[in-house]
C-alpha cells in the first residue's frame, strides 16, 4: 500500500477549517500538521492547494438491491457511484430478495460486499412480525442496527403487530431505525383517488396520498413506544414540518435516545417539482411542500435533525416511467448528495463545517462507528478532496448508477469531488475510477 501525503489542504473537521498537510500511512491518518515533508520516496504526494479536504461521508441509508434485484443495481455498481460522490461508507437496507431477516442471509450480504465493494460497508438487519429470535442473535459490534418498516414495506417486512413491536423495542440494544408512514391512512387515501383516476393518478397527488397525517401518526407512535421502553430509536427520512415537534435539540447527539435524519431529496425538491420531474421524484415518504422543505432545513441547522442521508433506491427508467400506481418509489442519489449540499453552501444556506458534521461526524456518533467520520490521527483514512470552483453538469455521460439516470440530470453543480480516498487508497479522481475495491466491513464501538 502506497503512503499518501496531501499538501496545502483546507481541512474541514470538528467545526473548524485549518490549512495544512495530512500524511496517511498504511491506511490510517498518521499525522496532521501545518507542514509535513514526505517520509520516503514511495510516498504519493497530492497538492490540494485551494481545495477542501473533508472526511469521507457516511451514508446511513441506502438500497443497493443485491441480492435479487440486480437489474436495478448491485453493491459493486452503487458503491462505485458512491465514491464518485464522496461517500466512503454506507449502511444498506434489508429489503432485498431474499430479505435480510436471518443471520445466514445477513452474512451472505457481507460476503458479497467483501469481494465487490469500493466503499466501506455495513448492513441493517430486518425485523418482521415473527423473527425476534433471529434479532436477538445479532452482534451489535459487527452490525449497524435493526431496520423496521412501520409502513411502505416490501415482502413480509411490515411490522404491524403492536405486541411484537413493543417486544422488539424492549428486547434489543441495537439502534432501531424506522420507516414511518401509517399504512391504513395511505390505503384509504389511495382508494379515494384510484376510484377517481384509476391507475393513472396524477403524480402531484402523491404527497396528498402519502400525507403529513400518515407520517405523523406513525412517527409519533414510534417515538412514544421508544420513550415507554427506553429503546434507542432513529427515525429515517423525515419529510414534514409537523413531525419535527417530536424531536429535541436540548442535549448532545451522543446522549440522545431518539434521533432523526433528513434526506437530500426532501431538502432539494418540493411538490412544485412534480410537474417537471414526474415519477422520477416519487419517493416514500413523499416530497412535500416548500414549507415542509424549509422547516426541515431549519431543523437541520438547529440540530433537531441529526444526520443527512440519501435513501439511495434506484429503479430502472422503464420502471419509473409507468403510471402512478405501477411506478415504484425511490431514486438514485449517492453520487450527487454531497455536490447538492455544497450547492446549498454556495447559496449561504449552510456552512462547510455543518455539512461535515451532519454527513460525516454525526453518522459516526449516532451508530458508534469505530475510527471513521473524522480526519484524526489513528483513524481510518477515508477522505474527500473537493474543488468548490469547478462547475460540471450532470448528464448521462457522467452518471455512474447502473440504472443510468438521475433526478439531478441537467443540474449544474459549482463544486466537484476531485479525489476520494478509502482506507488510504485513491479510488476515484475527476470522473476516473481506479479498480481498487478497498472497502472494509464497518465495526462499531458498543
Amino acid at each position: 500500500m502506497n503512503n499518501v501525503l496531501i499538501k496545502n489542504a483546507n481541512i474541514v473537521n470538528e467545526g473548524k477549517i485549518l490549512n495544512g498537510d495530512v500524511y496517511i500511512e498504511n491506511g490510517f491518518f498518521k499525522e496532521i500538521a501545518p507542514q509535513i515533508s514526505a517520509k520516503s520516496p514511495n510516498v504519493q504526494v497530492f497538492d490540494a492547494e485551494g481545495k477542501y479536504l473533508l472526511p469521507g461521508v457516511i451514508d446511513d441509508q441506502v438500497h443497493f438491491r443485491e441480492p435479487g434485484l440486480t437489474h436495478k443495481a448491485t453493491i459493486e455498481t452503487e458503491s462505485r457511484a458512491a465514491i464518485a460522490g464522496g461517500i466512503t461508507s454506507f449502511i444498506e437496507m434489508p429489503n432485498t430478495n431474499p430479505q435480510t431477516t436471518t443471520i445466514e442471509k445477513l452474512e451472505e450480504k457481507f460476503e458479497i460486499a467483501s469481494k465487490t465493494s469500493y466503499a466501506n460497508y455495513s448492513f441493517m438487519f430486518g425485523g418482521t412480525n415473527d423473527n425476534l429470535e433471529e434479532i436477538l442473535k445479532v452482534d451489535s459490534k459487527n452490525v449497524a442496527g435493526l431496520k423496521l418498516f412501520l409502513g411502505s414495506s416490501t415482502g413480509n417486512m411490515l411490522v404491524d403487530n403492536p405486541e411484537v413491536l413493543e417486544k422488539i423495542f424492549s428486547s434489543t440494544d441495537l439502534v432501531i431505525s424506522v420507516h414511518c408512514e401509517d399504512e391504513e391512512t395511505i390505503r384509504n387515501n389511495t382508494a379515494i383517488y384510484k376510484e377517481k383516476y384509476g391507475d393513472d393518478i396524477p403524480i402531484e397527488l402523491h404527497p396528498i396520498i402519502r400525507s403529513e397525517e400518515a407520517c405523523y401518526i406513525s412517527s409519533s407512535n414510534a417515538v412514544a413506544l421508544a420513550k415507554k421502553t427506553g429503546a434507542r430509536l432513529h427515525v429515517f427520512h423525515l419529510s414534514t414540518a409537523k413531525e419535527l415537534e417530536l424531536f429535541s435539540n436540548k442535549i448532545p447527539l451522543k446522549d440522545k435516545k431518539i434521533t432523526a435524519e433528513v434526506c437530500i431529496h426532501h431538502l432539494w425538491f418540493s411538490d412544485e417539482d412534480y410537474k417537471e420531474k414526474g415519477t422520477l421524484i416519487k419517493w416514500n415518504p413523499a416530497v412535500k411542500t416548500s414549507k415542509d422543505r424549509d422547516a426541515l432545513f431549519e431543523a437541520l441547522l438547529n440540530d433537531k435533525l441529526d444526520v443527512i442521508a440519501t435513501d439511495h433506491a434506484p429503479h430502472t427508467k422503464e420502471e419509473k416511467d409507468n403510471v402512478y400506481t405501477k411506478a415504484p418509489s425511490g431514486g438514485p442519489l449517492v453520487q450527487h448528495a454531497l455536490p447538492a449540499m455544497l450547492e446549498f453552501y454556495h447559496k449561504d444556506k449552510i456552512s462547510l463545517e455543518k455539512i461535515v458534521e451532519k454527513m460525516c461526524h454525526n453518522p459516526a456518533i449516532l451508530f458508534q462507528v469505530e475510527k471513521r467520520g473524522y480526519i484524526k490521527e489513528g483513524y481510518c483514512a477515508d477522505a474527500v478532496l473537493v474543488d468548490l470552483n469547478a462547475p460540471w453538469t450532470v448528464n448521462t455521460d457522467n452518471i455512474a448508477y447502473k440504472c443510468g439516470w438521475s433526478p439531478f440530470e441537467g443540474t449544474t453543480f459549482k463544486s466537484r469531488i476531485t479525489h476520494t480516498f478509502v482506507n488510504g487508497s485513491l479510488v476515484y479522481k475527476n470522473f476516473k475510477f481506479y479498480d481498487v475495491k478497498n472497502g472494509q466491513r464497518l465495526t462499531f464501538d458498543r
